[in-house]
């Protein structure tokens, strides 16, 4: 019989992190990249609807600016290089589209009013437009859900479609230091320090949605405890480990549309 392979040393086993750029431009084509891979796959999600759904990052080297996907472009077909550069008051400074000016203007407020965020993902999901008909927060129902755990708002007003240039610092205000906000009668916004977690806290809020409903139509969700939950979120919801959760999904986008880097 054959003796069990030796124990391999932790040093040499694979873990990645999130990677440290020596440049601004390195960083820049970084979160670009990010940024159409996260598009692409709110795509295959199903989370796009017509025109509405933004997702922006930070620049990491112009002040107030912003990467955002340009107006009326599918998602499933966003390269690194389609996407614009905008600056805080909505005019192009890279590319050749036009921008959303109205939704734009959310996430130029919420950037503005939480400098250390880099990447905010907003679009108008089945579950999470569901949830925001409600006025609901997500409850802490499953081990997921409660990483939104008082970690999370809601708006509580709807004033239509067109945006004025009260409502961005509104929503900013009220969102707070949280990771996210459902907005009443319109959907989820998420935030995070990379286009990674902000992508992953909007697929996960978006689930748990999915998952409430579900729960409530087939009977009375047992929530999960108060301590319990704080300590789930402690271990469940920081953006470091949003970080981790999305890397599958990056790989998977990446590997199989490598077009979307250029």
């Amino acid at each position: 019989m054959s003796e069990t392979p030796a124990p391999r040393p932790a040093d040499l086993l694979h873990f990645a992190t999130p990677p440290v750029h020596p440049t601004a431009e390195e960083e820049r084509t970084h979160r670009r990249q990010r940024l159409a891979g996260a598009l692409r796959l709110f795509a295959a999600f199903g989370y796009e609807d017509g025109v509405s759904g933004h997702l922006t990052a930070r620049d990491p080297e112009y002040d107030d600016c912003y990467w955002v996907n340009p107006f009326g472009e599918p998602f499933a077909g966003i390269r690194a290089s389609d996407l614009l550069l905008v600056d805080g008051d909505g005019r192009v400074r890279h590319g050749e589209h036009r921008v959303n000016q109205a939704a734009f203007g959310v996430h130029a407020a919420v950037h503005r009013a939480r400098p250390e965020v880099v990447a905010v993902a907003h679009t108008h999901t089945t579950h999470g437009r569901a949830l925001a008909a409600l006025g609901e927060l997500i409850e802490p129902i499953t081990q997921e859900s409660c990483a939104f755990y008082r970690d999370h708002a809601l708006f509580d007003a709807y004033t239509g479609a067109a945006v004025d240039e009260d409502e961005g610092p509104a929503i900013a205000a009220a969102l707070g230091p949280y990771k996210a906000i459902v907005l009443r009668n319109h959907g989820l916004l998420t935030v995070g320090d990379s286009v990674d977690a902000a992508a992953w806290w909007f697929i996960a809020m978006e689930r748990a949605c999915e998952i409430q409903l579900a729960a409530r139509a087939a009977g009375k969700p047992v929530p999960i405890g108060h301590k319990d939950a704080l300590a789930s979120r402690a271990q469940l919801g920081s953006d470091l480990v949003a970080w981790f959760s999305y890397q599958p999904l990056w790989r998977r986008i990446s590997r199989a549309e490598p077009e979307l880097l250029s």
